[in-house]
């Protein structure tokens, strides 16, 4: 059933790709509209060197989400085909007001609505495959362009799964079937070695210290700490990793692995790419970064192949990132979170920290600073808006917590917008409502709970 279940995705796909195909044939434009993470800056990179490979044209937006009134301006537009990646399959009565052709790839829950005909709407739900950790929105593109043979863009459509945390040891369902053929096809190759973060490019206590998949307790966040650790172990904090001698590497390999096994793994690269964004995981990294920043223009440059200058300016902007990250995590274990019956929720108006709050309260249920048991919502100050990052685990998903439906059927109850995933999702809604749409979310969660 589970293989039925991905063949018909898979033509799904391949419907989407004719479409495609039909429009560059004919000298389309393609109007691309995708989401500003890392996972839609990846997708958007597929849909974008696949037109661009064809010698096509193609006009793109990267945006935080979409509005009703972005849509009526797309609405004006006079493209033949809309191309929507990582979005769109929650406004499917919206985008069926824009004229021409359509194409969703998409793997958030969908809306129900029955498709028009100019809509070719590829996602996994509609087939029964979990779009929240068996493909991610770069998979999905993949899929509408994999009839013309873009396997070297597999690399870029696993970037996007990384970015949406859809490893799990190991990949699942088209997300492994995709990796198959990028291991067959040689844009993707795989071995083991430590999984720390940015290993040619930072000093060593700092990939420690910024290593948050998989978390190493005691390290990931901590700079002080992860230089007491390599001191101790007589090993050069300074250095870079690929710096390090045979010798040193496997001290520091095995007592890593006394901390977490799982940071000895397997590891994806791309081995077209130069160094710094040759692993796969690195790379979906620095478009996160990008994606934080709002600085999309320079993660899509990079998907398109601008790597001197762009990407000196995209690792900058980690650096920064991650320094927030580990500040953020400071004032976590510093202050808490607050908590309620069935969930629990942090709050932010300062402007670094805004940035980070959805990965650190990640982070955070990861690394078990604050109670796993508990959904966080992470709310940052938009002037009259909240805007409200949702995440819990897989332990808590398998318990019944739906987050995607909670923030979903809440956010509504106030004029507000919400969705997502079962296990990660967001929303937006007024501040003056935010004490009602906590006490929403924590009756909602515990609902499913008691289910």
């Amino acid at each position: 059933m589970t293989h039925k279940k991905q063949h018909s995705l898979l033509n799904r796909g391949d419907e989407a790709c004719q479409v495609l195909k039909e429009h560059l044939e004919k000298g389309s434009i393609i109007r691309i509209i995708s989401h500003n993470d890392a996972d839609g800056i990846s997708a958007a990179g597929v849909a974008a060197n696949t037109i661009s490979q064809e010698d096509g044209q193609y006009h793109i937006s990267i945006v935080p989400r979409l509005r009703d009134s972005f849509i009526q301006k797309l609405t004006k537009e006079r493209y033949q085909l809309f191309f929507f990646c990582d979005m769109g399959s929650a406004y499917l009565d919206s985008i069926s007001r824009i004229k021409g052709d359509i194409i969703i790839a998409d793997h958030h829950q969908p809306m129900k609505f029955e498709t028009k005909e100019n809509i070719t709407h590829v996602n996994p739900h509609l087939f029964g495959v979990d779009g929240s950790k068996e493909v991610s929105a770069s998979g999905v593109t993949y899929l509408t362009v994999r009839g013309m043979e873009k396997q070297s863009l597999i690399p870029m459509a696993l970037a996007g799964a990384f970015g949406d945390m859809q490893y799990y040891d190991g990949f699942l369902g088209i997300n492994k079937i995709i990796l198959d053929e990028g291991l067959e096809y040689g844009s993707v190759e795989m071995h083991k070695d430590l999984k720390i973060a940015s290993k040619n490019e930072e000093p060593l206590y700092k990939s420690l210290a910024y290593s948050f998949s998989p978390i190493l307790p005691g390290l990931s966040g901590d700079l002080e700490a992860s230089m007491a650790f390599l001191e101790k172990l007589g090993v050069s904090y300074g250095v870079k990793f690929s710096d390090l001698g045979p010798e040193e590497r496997d001290i520091l390999k095995d007592e890593l692995v006394r901390i977490n096994p799982e940071i000895f793994s397997d590891v994806y690269s791309n081995p077209k790419e130069k160094p710094t964004l040759r692993d796969i995981e690195d790379y979906s990294r620095i478009l996160d970064a990008c994606g934080k920043n709002k600085k999309y223009g320079l993660g899509l440059g990079i998907c398109l192949g601008e790597k001197s200058d762009a990407l000196d300016v995209a690792l900058d902007l980690q650096r920064k990132y991650r320094q927030n990250l580990v500040n953020g995590l400071s004032w976590i274990k510093r202050e808490g979170s607050n908590v309620m019956e069935n969930i629990q929720y942090l709050y932010a108006e300062e402007k670094a920290r805004k940035s980070v709050m959805g990965t650190i309260a990640s982070i955070s249920l990861s690394m078990e600073t604050l109670d796993p048991e508990l959904p966080i919502l992470a709310f940052s100050r938009m002037d009259n808006l909240v805007k409200v990052s949702s995440r819990t685990t897989r332990n808590m998903v398998e318990k019944g917590v739906d987050l995607g439906q909670a923030l979903k059927d809440a956010s509504s109850s106030f004029g507000g917008t919400g969705g997502g995933h079962d296990i990660a999702a967001g929303a937006m809604v007024s501040f003056k409502e935010m004490d009602n749409f906590l006490n929403l979310v924590d009756e909602i969660v515990g609902y499913q709970l008691a289910q």
